[in-house]
């Protein structure tokens, strides 16, 4: 199993980033896919699944509204899109799996913003 984020990169508030997750290894369109997100000095947390029937989605109440979850069979890869971005979005984002009863993460992308 493998998972590969980009798309990461610094922003000013109130701008956008799309990440993306390349993910290999496993027959990723039976898998839910979860983003989360670490920042410094914090503890890891849930940003947004999308189950794998692709029409069920859950976020946290702090991204709500501002980002989108999605994937791509096809492509194998799961999207975030994060608008309306926030200086407390700065963090290591990392997409993850679970194939019972291990969990897979990929190596994460930094995503900072700030003025």
């Amino acid at each position: 199993v493998q998972l590969v984020e980009s798309g990461g990169g610094l922003v000013q508030p109130g701008g956008s980033l799309r990440l993306s997750c390349l993910a290999s290894g496993f027959a990723f369109s039976r898998y839910h896919m979860s983003w989360y997100r670490e920042a410094p000095g914090k503890e890891r947390e849930f940003v947004a699944t999308v189950y794998s029937n692709a029409g069920t989605t859950n976020y946290a109440d702090s991204v709500r509204g501002r980002f989108t979850i999605s994937r791509d069979n096809a492509k194998n890869t799961v999207y975030l899109q994060m608008n309306s971005l926030k200086p407390e979005d700065t963090a290591v984002y990392s997409c993850t799996v679970r194939l019972w009863p291990t969990d897979y993460w990929g190596p994460g992308t930094q995503v900072t913003v700030s003025s």
